[in-house]
């Protein structure tokens, strides 16, 4: 079978949408909305591909918006409920930002008391973000709770302060995890937070929630979401990123030159640290088409960036047969944290965004050019 990535259609290096994975993606989605009683929205924050928008807005709630653009973005392209959270939220932002939104949960007591009556005035729901103390990422860097978390209230904090106010609360404390991480965040958020959640309309239980994924055990996901919402009688809602966009589709790129130095080398014309930052940062190792993990096939290369960062490495993989210039590599699952994180850094060129369509014809919907370079510099 002819891979449809290495249509001559799709010009490199590309993202590359498929439709088809997408919209399974959203069906799964829909049904968990359906069993459970729990509204799912997008967070922009892992996936802002507005191209793409009017087919999940056909699935999803709504968005949830991690700033006053994002806001915008969501009220400008999906046009259905708006969530916001943030750390902080400056003064000249607020009023913007609740002409937007639907709910919007405040990082700190400060910050909500800072702009309750500016948020009352606008008829906008208002929550707080607690932190539970649960670590459940598997690295710190994306771990809210993590000791010395700068992200949510701590129920300490709570004690004699007056909540009648508040509507909902936001905890987001998972980072592609299971539906066993959640259950146990559920358990800290009642054992520390529950004399609140009776009086509450909703809990937002954030993103992390990695139900897409092969293996994840949707039935007990179900089953914790249909019990927090009956025993309290709230509201539920997630608001994934990464569960949206997974395993949707690849960034295509080509081998642009092959060197030597302590074994060979092949560089390419994308760049980790300006298409692919999680790869340094995590560190996240992609999976790439037809390719294994050193020694396990013949021909071992390391894989390097077009930028002049030292540091510009992907990582090391074989393949059956050795590496042509202009060949084609297709780096999988690049749809969530990647486009949303890209830059122009060292002027590289930018990929393009592209669809493969359910029908199989690709459709380019957007190729970068020195004007948007430029316009990012003053």
């Amino acid at each position: 079978m002819v891979n449809p990535y290495l249509d001559p259609a799709i010009p490199s290096p590309c993202y590359v949408l498929d439709e088809a994975k997408l919209k399974a993606n959203l069906e799964l989605m829909q049904q968990v909305q359906q069993k459970s009683g729990a509204d799912i929205i997008l967070a922009l924050k892992g996936f802002s591909m507005w191209s793409a928008f009017p087919l999940v807005r056909q699935y999803l709630k709504g968005c949830t918006a991690s700033s006053v653009w994002e806001a915008e973005l969501a009220a400008d392209t999906f046009g259905s409920e708006v969530h916001a959270y943030s750390p902080a939220y400056k003064a000249n932002d607020i009023k913007q930002l609740l002409s937007h939104c639907n709910h919007i949960s405040f990082n700190s007591l400060s910050q909500w008391q800072r702009y309750r009556e500016q948020a009352k005035m606008a008829g906008v729901s208002v929550g707080l973000r607690i932190n539970p103390e649960q670590p459940e990422a598997d690295t710190e860097l994306y771990d809210p709770s993590a000791p010395g978390s700068r992200l949510g209230i701590l129920s300490s904090q709570l004690e004699s302060v007056d909540l009648s106010e508040i509507e909902g609360f936001h905890i987001h404390n998972l980072c592609e995890c299971d539906s066993y991480a959640l259950e146990r965040t559920l358990a800290a958020v009642e054992a520390k937070f529950g004399q609140y959640l009776h009086a509450l309309k909703w809990i937002n239980l954030g993103g992390g929630h990695l139900m897409t994924r092969k293996g994840y055990d949707l039935d007990h996901l179900i089953s914790q979401l249909q019990r927090l919402r009956e025993k309290y009688d709230v509201q539920v809602i997630l608001e994934p990123g990464s569960a949206v966009a997974w395993q949707t589709g690849p960034l295509v790129c080509e081998v642009v030159d092959i060197v030597e130095n302590a074994g060979q080398i092949a560089i390419l014309d994308i760049s980790a640290t300006a298409h692919m930052p999680d790869v340094l940062e995590m560190p996240y190792r992609p999976g790439i088409s037809g390719a294994g993990e050193p020694g396990e096939f013949a021909h071992r290369y390391r894989l390097g960036g077009n930028s002049c960062l030292a540091g510009d490495v992907i990582g090391e993989w074989s393949f059956e047969q050795p590496l042509q210039i202009g060949q084609r590599l297709i780096f999988e699952d690049m749809m969530h944290y990647t486009m949303v994180k890209t830059s122009f850094f060292n002027g590289v060129e930018h990929p393009s965004i592209g669809i493969l369509r359910e029908n199989g014809e690709f459709e380019l919907v957007r190729r970068f050019n020195y004007q948007d370079f430029k316009s990012r510099l003053s």
